[in-house]
C-alpha cells in the first residue's frame, strides 16, 4: 500500500498530539481529486482524478479548501478546488487562499462594506485582520484596527488602517468613540470571540453590525438577544463555507479573490514557511500571539 506522511491527531491535548507518521496515500472517490501539496494553506497540483470529475486533469495547478490536509496529498471535493494560473506561485495561493475569501466574504455578504463606513477590525494584523484592512480601504472605508503591540500596530497600518489602538495600553470604546465622535462604528468584523465580544458591542453604532467570525480568545458566550434593542443591532456569524457550498459560488469567490490580487489590491504576508514535520513548532509559534500575517506548511 502507497503510504505519505502526514500529522495525524488521534487524541485531544496540546500540540505534542500532532504526530508525524506514514498514514495511507488517499485514492480519488467519485467526484474527488487527490492533490499533491506543495505548501499547505492550501495549494498544489492534482495527481489523480475519480470517476466523475470533468473540470481538472493529472498535472492542474490548483488551490482548495478543504480538511485533513496536513499530509503530502490531500483528496478534495472538485466544488472546493479551483484552478491557478502559471504567474501566481502556489506560496501565494496558499496564503490567500482560505484567508483572502474568509476576509472577502465577510466585507462584501456579511457586512458590505461601503464608502463611508467605519469599520472596527479586531486582530489586525494576523492573517485575516490584513486582508480586511486592505480591502476595507480599497473599498472606502475609515478602518480602525485593534493590535496588541507597536510593531503590529506599524503593519496594520502599512495594510490601510487609517486609525490603531493597542488594547494592552488604550480603551478600545474610549478610542473608538474618540475617533467617530460618540457615534461608533457602521460594522464590527471581530475574529477573537470571548475577549472582544462585550467590546464589539459596544464599539458598534445605532443600527450597526456586529460579525463575529472566529474563536481565538474562546467562544463567545450565550447572549440574551434583547441587549441588540439597545442599538438596533445586527449580529451575524458567518462561516466560508456556506458561502461556498456549490461549485457556481465557489468559481465566483475565487473569482473575486483573484482579480484582487491582479490588481494589487490585496497583497500577502508570510510570516514564515514551516516543514510539515515541525507543524507543532508552527502552532506553539501562532499560539504566543508574536506572529503576523500568514504560515504555511511545506510537506
Amino acid at each position: 500500500m502507497a503510504t505519505m506522511k502526514a500529522i495525524v491527531v488521534e487524541e485531544t491535548g496540546g500540540v505534542d498530539k500532532l504526530i508525524y507518521k506514514d498514514i495511507p496515500l488517499p485514492e480519488p472517490k467519485e467526484g474527488h481529486v487527490v492533490i499533491k501539496n506543495h505548501f499547505v494553506g492550501i495549494a498544489g497540483e492534482i495527481s489523480a482524478v475519480g470517476p466523475g470529475v470533468e473540470n481538472f486533469k493529472v498535472g492542474d495547478r490548483v488551490v482548495y479548501i478543504g480538511g485533513s490536509t496536513y499530509s503530502e496529498y490531500s483528496e478534495a471535493k472538485e466544488a472546493t478546488v479551483e484552478k491557478i494560473t502559471n504567474d501566481i506561485s502556489y506560496e501565494t495561493a496558499a496564503a490567500i487562499g482560505i484567508q483572502a475569501l474568509t476576509a472577502w466574504t465577510l466585507v462584501r455578504e456579511s457586512y458590505p462594506v461601503k464608502k463611508g463606513d467605519y469599520i472596527l477590525i479586531h486582530a489586525a494584523a494576523g492573517g485575516v485582520g490584513l486582508l480586511l484592512c486592505q480591502m476595507c480601504r480599497y473599498l472606502g472605508a475609515t478602518v480602525i484596527g485593534t493590535v496588541s503591540s507597536a510593531e503590529k500596530a506599524t503593519l496594520a497600518r502599512e495594510n490601510g488602517a487609517d486609525y490603531v489602538i493597542n488594547y494592552t495600553e488604550e480603551d478600545v470604546v474610549a478610542k473608538v468613540n474618540e475617533i467617530t465622535n460618540g457615534l461608533g462604528c457602521h460594522g464590527v468584523l471581530d475574529g477573537v470571540g470571548k475577549s472582544t465580544w462585550e467590546i464589539s458591542l459596544q464599539c458598534a453604532r445605532r443600527l450597526g453590525s456586529v460579525i463575529s467570525f472566529g474563536n481565538a480568545s474562546g467562544v463567545v458566550p450565550p447572549i440574551s438577544i434583547s441587549i441588540l434593542a439597545q442599538k438596533n443591532l445586527k449580529i451575524m456569524r458567518p462561516t466560508l463555507f456556506n458561502y461556498m457550498a456549490t461549485r457556481e459560488e465557489s468559481q465566483k469567490w475565487w473569482g473575486e479573490v483573484f482579480e484582487l490580487l491582479s490588481k494589487n489590491v490585496i497583497k500577502t504576508h508570510i510570516y514564515k514557511i514551516y516543514e510539515l514535520v515541525d507543524a507543532q513548532q508552527a502552532h506553539i509559534d501562532i499560539e504566543s500571539r508574536k506572529t503576523t500575517g500568514k504560515l504555511l506548511l511545506k510537506p
